[in-house]
């Protein structure tokens, strides 16, 4: 008993201890605590990104090549396409939609948002062994993607440029790359030539060669390809965007046998193959969608159909009803198909005839990614989701098609288109000035201490002439005086001011407005365009100086590249596609004066542009003709191509170079209005001048011997080191010799040239596939 004191007081200060140690603990935990959100604050912030990644659809953008608005099943039956005419039908179809008239271009605008102006990618395509790509300073779509939040992937076709590494597809924004880098690529072998010699093996997986795939055809091995992709993705994690590039429906025309049995009662072998090859396409879409239920992707995703550009009718493809073809700024060339098939449309199977570019898939999909598209500055697109998804009206009022100073209508070949419609507009506004003429009371007669006799007849000026010719007949202004008074003697005075405008003028009226759903500011309209003689454009470059030669009379040529520059240069600019722009449906009178009747663009300059309704062409925009479906069974442009247009042919002038149509009332292009509208030709090209005010210099530097397949083991890869390379350093353009030139068309006969020419387009659609 004795002992048990002792233990107590023993136990004691143990107790006091562990007491402490535990008021301790949890001193320690309330101060972890309070530096902690609440538990409803972090669930409320998991909750929102869990929101965000279920708000962000999973995007997959199909684009073919070379099919035309006659290759679909919606538009022709005899083409057979279920998957795609149902997923269209189920969908939204673009029949206002517009691309670029061949690759490069239109695939540079769908990855930059941006005219090709405004990338220097104005002049054809970048061929294997050009050192030109993408700019190395503009951000691209997938890398605006990339940034919100998206696995980024690309199978197929690039053409975007591949000379250094820098240019790859997987150092533009795409996580992973797995198809060709040039233009145009055996469905087989995957040899791509330039030209008849040059070739070289062409199939990629990332910045690798992928060996070992010959004998599969491409649009099934890049199927296989975009399968593994989703299957290998979990869309519940992060979303996806997947650009579907095939190579179909581009030439050499060569799918499986089995494709083609189906339409074994076309009589043209072209066209058969051509069709076979659209559906393989078809069962290729149709696998792809199948994936995307199968993995969970469909209910949240978006799936984009779209063409590159209009069909070869010479290669199969067909744009009947449209005018002209692939590589022509005709409707044919430049009307794209396409329709885009989502559950998460609000108002669907429907039809929109919203004005549409392939520039608006940059802002577009970004937007609905939930990216942030104010950082990209410059965007010619507009987000259009509004449009395609709830029937809204568009926000894109005009398409600037292309500016092109290389490609210029030979001088010879020009006639006084621009005089005619210059003449026709001044008499229409001297008769209404006549009719509309005040009548002034005349002050009573006063005898005048001197008279005038002259036997000359009113001197005229043209309003080419920057000064006049001779002195005029009065150097000042005189007034009548009374008898009493001697006139005193007239004092010199400088020539008459030609600057000064006429009672009659009125200033060239604004075409522009404010616009939304780009991600740049945009001014509330553009600063007015004038049309003297001596409008102050920016000249960077002289190439740039798309004025008309009339106001130019001792320059003879058009210099492309300042010399001065050594790099690849790009100028800041802004959003030059403003909706609401009006153009004038009154007489001309009401918006020009006299002196404002002269043209302010060289005419002979390959350029087209869209404005409203309203259509303008300049210089050589390619043959315009309407080329029926073929149905003679010869393979080459022959006696088809005199048979089967037959009446509908209309031969127009090769001397003309303006085009004006109303697309709306005139969707086929047969009735050109420049000579009846000549107020809305000069307006167009006043917004002509004012868009090549922000082009920056075409880059299409001449062919580097190195990138030769035989120097890299047979295959076309980069070849230029990133240390090595100065971009932009290349300037003008590759010419040959004109004394060579001369020689070789000295030497040829009339015959001759008819032979050459016919063998160089044999070699052209067959040999070189271009």
């Amino acid at each position: 008993m004795a002992g048990a004191p002792a233990v107590r007081m023993q136990a004691a200060p143990a107790a006091a201890a562990a007491a402490l140690t535990a008021l301790s603990v949890l001193l320690t935990l309330d101060c972890l605590s309070a530096h902690r959100p609440p538990n409803n604050q972090m669930q409320q912030q998991t909750d929102e990104t869990a929101q965000k990644k279920k708000n962000q659809p999973h995007i997959v953008f199909i684009l073919t090549d070379d099919q035309g608005f006659n290759d679909i099943g919606y538009h022709n039956p005899t083409i057979k396409t279920p998957t795609l005419d149902k997923l269209a039908a189920e969908g939204v179809k673009l029949e206002n939609y517009y691309v670029q008239p061949i690759c490069t271009p239109s695939r540079s605008q769908l990855i930059t948002g941006r005219y090709q102006i405004h990338t220097g990618l104005q002049h054809s395509i970048i061929r294997p062994r050009q050192p030109s790509c993408l700019p190395s300073h503009m951000d691209t779509l997938p890398e605006r993607l990339r940034e919100a939040g998206y696995a980024t992937h690309m199978v197929g076709k690039w053409h975007l440029g591949f000379y250094r590494k820098a240019c790859l597809p997987t150092r533009k924004g795409f996580d992973t790359f797995f198809g060709s880098l040039t233009g145009s690529v055996d469905y087989y072998s995957y040899e791509s030539c330039d030209g008849k010699d040059l070739c070289g093996y062409d199939l990629h997986d990332d910045e690798g060669v992928a060996w070992g795939h010959e004998g599969k055809y491409s649009t099934t091995l890049f199927t296989q390809r975009a399968r593994k992709i989703l299957e290998s993705h979990d869309p519940a994690e992060r979303p996806l965007f997947l650009l579907l590039s095939f190579q179909a429906v581009h030439t050499p025309l060569n799918p499986p046998e089995s494709y083609i049995y189906p339409f074994r009662d076309m009589v043209n072998v072209p066209r058969r193959n051509f069709a076979g090859m659209v559906s393989t396409v078809d069962e290729a879409v149709r696998n792809v969608t199948y994936a995307l239920r199968k993995y969970g992707y469909y209910r949240n995703s978006v799936i984009i159909y779209s063409t590159d550009n209009g069909a070869q009718p010479f290669t199969g493809g067909n744009n009947w009803p449209l005018r002209g073809r692939k590589g022509t700024y005709w409707e044919g060339g430049v009307r794209g198909v396409g329709f885009v098939h989502s559950p998460l449309l609000r108002r669907r199977r429907r039809v929109s005839k919203a004005l549409m570019h392939i520039t608006d898939w940059f802002p577009t999909l970004v937007s609905l990614a939930g990216g942030n598209i104010s950082q990209s500055q410059g965007l010619d697109g507009f987000d259009v989701w509004p449009a395609i998804s709830e029937g809204r009206e568009s926000p894109r009022k005009e398409i600037l098609h292309n500016i092109d100073p290389l490609h210029k209508s030979p001088i010879e070949k020009k006639n006084q288109d621009e005089e005619n419609w210059v003449k026709t507009l001044k008499t229409k506004v001297l008769k209404k000035v006549k009719k509309k003429k005040k009548v002034v009371k005349k002050p009573p007669k006063q005898k005048l201490a001197f008279k005038t006799k002259t036997t000359k007849k009113p001197q005229t000026f043209s309003h080419h002439a920057s000064k006049p010719k001779s002195k005029p007949l009065f150097k000042k202004k005189l007034k009548p005086r009374l008898k009493s008074k001697p006139p005193p003697k007239a004092k010199k005075t400088k020539a008459h001011t030609w600057d000064r405008p006429l009672p009659n003028h009125r200033p060239h009226p604004k075409i522009g407005g404010t616009s939304s759903g780009s991600g740049t500011s945009r001014p509330k309209s553009p600063p007015p365009i004038q049309t003297r003689l001596k409008t102050k454009f920016r000249r960077t470059t002289s190439q740039n100086q798309n004025l008309s030669q009339s106001s130019r009379p001792k320059s003879k040529t058009l210099k492309l590249h300042s010399k001065s520059k050594s790099k690849r240069t790009f100028f800041p600019y802004q959003n030059r596609s403003q909706p609401g722009i009006p153009l004038t449906k009154s007489h001309p009178t009401l918006q020009f004066g006299l002196e404002s009747l002269q043209p302010v663009w060289d005419t002979s300059v390959q350029a087209a542009i869209r404005v409203g309704d309203w259509k303008l062409l300049t210089g050589d925009p390619g043959h315009g003709d309407w080329v029926p479906p073929q149905m003679l069974p010869t393979s080459l442009p022959g006696r088809w191509w005199n048979l089967e247009r037959s009446i509908l042919y209309q031969k127009s002038s090769v001397h003309k170079n303006i085009w004006l149509f109303n697309i709306t009332g005139d969707p086929y292009e047969r009735h050109d209005l420049a000579d009846q509208r000549p107020d809305v030709v000069q307006q167009l090209l006043a917004r002509l001048a004012y868009y090549n005010q922000t082009a920056v210099p075409v880059y299409f530097p001449p062919d580097d011997p190195r990138a030769n397949p035989s120097q890299h083991r047979g295959a076309w890869v980069p070849w230029v080191e990133e240390e090595d390379d100065e971009e932009g350093k290349y300037q003008g353009v590759y010419k040959k010799s004109n004394n060579k030139m001369k020689k070789k068309k000295k030497k040829k006969c009339m015959l001759c040239n008819l032979q050459s020419f016919f063998l160089k387009m044999s070699e052209g659609t067959v040999s070189s596939r271009i």
